[in-house]
């Protein structure tokens, strides 16, 4: 049932959320989870199937409880597939915006580029691009990806 809502892109959903929500930040908000949330549910599923059932049990046989082999075990197994996942889907989510702000928006990076277009300004329309790549680029680079790395190097999956 997952896949098949993640097959559905998220652009897919305007005409319906317009009818529903109209032109404001609700129909925005849905979108850029919606892009979002697959990523994340995905690779977090990924990540907890990844954690090695042996070390569950043998949680379990020395006295853990169910709740404390999910917080100790589980979840750090998982972690690093789930920052990866957050990871990617912001990245997708950072383009629904962009889209979302350029068909619905009333403000906002994506409107000012659809915006220029009107008035033909190639100009403003590039340096949209180039302030959206170098804006990404900061959050990426330096949030983002050393999350990630702290978190795998945390758990022993790359090395410093």
């Amino acid at each position: 049932m997952l896949l098949f809502f993640q097959a559905i892109g998220d652009i897919a959903w305007l005409p319906i959320l317009l009818i529903w929500f109209g032109f404001g930040l609700t129909t925005m908000t849905f979108v850029i989870v919606y892009t979002v949330l697959f990523p994340v549910v995905l690779n977090t599923v990924l990540g907890v199937e990844s954690v090695p059932r042996d070390l569950s049990r043998a949680a379990l046989s020395l006295g853990a409880s169910r709740a404390r082999v999910l917080w100790e075990v589980t979840l750090p197994g998982a972690l690093p597939n789930i920052i990866t996942g957050l990871r990617n889907g912001l990245g997708y989510g950072w383009r629904a915006l962009i889209a979302v702000e350029m068909i619905v928006g009333t403000s906002g990076i994506g409107f000012m580029m659809f915006d220029a277009r009107r008035a033909g300004s190639t100009v403003e329309i590039l340096l949209g691009m180039i302030i959206l790549g170098l804006l990404w680029y900061i959050v990426d680079a330096w949030i983002l990806a050393p999350l990630e790395r702290a978190t795998g190097q945390r758990w022993g999956l790359v090395t410093s």
